[in-house]
């Protein structure tokens, strides 16, 4: 379904007002090859340690965006083209990592949405350290499993229920 975030802010500028409606801080890159992506979060909060980015998108997507609470991290990547490959092959929408990716080349020619702080070279450490499934906040959002999210070359938006139908 074809959207634009600016047009969504418009349409629901009463959800905006109320506070139910949430834009994300101007803080975000575009790296993936589909530049507006939509869906339900599933959420990760983890630090410098990808092992659970791995175990998540080797499940089914079933078209949900992973969102990443990385501690805003610049210090390794999180996220590079074999575990975006993973999410294109299972069904996800979109990534989107408060820290770093790598591979930046090769994800930005995949179908899927792409978005973090910056790219770095260096890997992360393997240790199974993270949680998963619960809220989690950076840019002035919170970001709350089961929730929907919706991004495209303007910004991104949150809310508590689906505003396409």
């Amino acid at each position: 379904m074809d959207y634009q975030t600016a047009e969504l802010c418009d349409k629901f500028e009463e959800r905006l007002r109320a506070g139910e409606l949430r834009v994300l801080d101007p803080m975000l890159n575009s790296y993936g090859g589909r530049e507006a992506f939509h869906g339900r979060i599933a959420t990760l909060k983890l630090f410098e340690d990808n092992s659970l980015v791995r175990k998540t998108l080797e499940s089914p997507g079933e078209g949900r965006v992973l969102v990443i609470d990385g501690g805003g991290s610049l210090r390794c990547a999180l996220v590079g083209d074999q575990l975006a490959a993973l999410g294109v092959k299972n069904g996800w929408a979109g990534i989107v990592v408060y820290g770093c990716i790598r591979d930046s080349r090769a994800i930005g020619e995949m179908d899927i949405g792409v978005l973090a702080l910056d790219t770095h070279p260096l890997k992360s450490i393997k240790k199974n350290v993270g949680e998963a499934d619960l809220a989690v906040s950076f840019g002035g959002v919170t970001f709350v499993p089961g929730h929907m999210l919706y991004a495209d070359e303007d910004g991104m938006l949150v809310s508590p229920t689906a505003l396409l139908g």
